[in-house]
């Protein structure tokens, strides 16, 4: 279990990096979609903290105007928040095969 978690996590956290410089739409659009999956693991109550603090890195890069580190951190919230989402879904599970029979 704790395999498929870690490979998850890998699996989440690999983006090729942009060949062109990233622009303020961008910057929006991975924001957004960091944020919602971010507010689906908060609904899950099973939001990790790095998650907040790397959505709070690509705010603060885009409202300074560093869109390529803006885009960065938020694909970054996005796949921890994924990750957390995984986990809040494994763990549904997980915890029969240790309840003691």
């Amino acid at each position: 279990m704790k395999r498929s978690l870690n490979l998850a996590m890998l699996f989440a956290l690999s983006f090729a990096p942009a060949a062109r410089a990233a622009s303020e739409a961008d910057y929006k659009a991975a924001y957004a979609a960091a944020e919602a999956a971010s507010k689906e693991a908060a609904g899950m109550r099973n939001q990790w903290t790095v998650t907040v603090t790397a959505l709070a890195a690509a705010k603060k890069a885009g409202d300074s105007g560093d869109f390529d580190r803006a885009v960065a951190a938020s694909k970054e919230a996005e796949a921890l928040a994924k990750a957390s989402i995984f986990q809040a879904n494994s763990e549904k599970e997980a915890w029969k095969a240790m309840e003691i029979r």
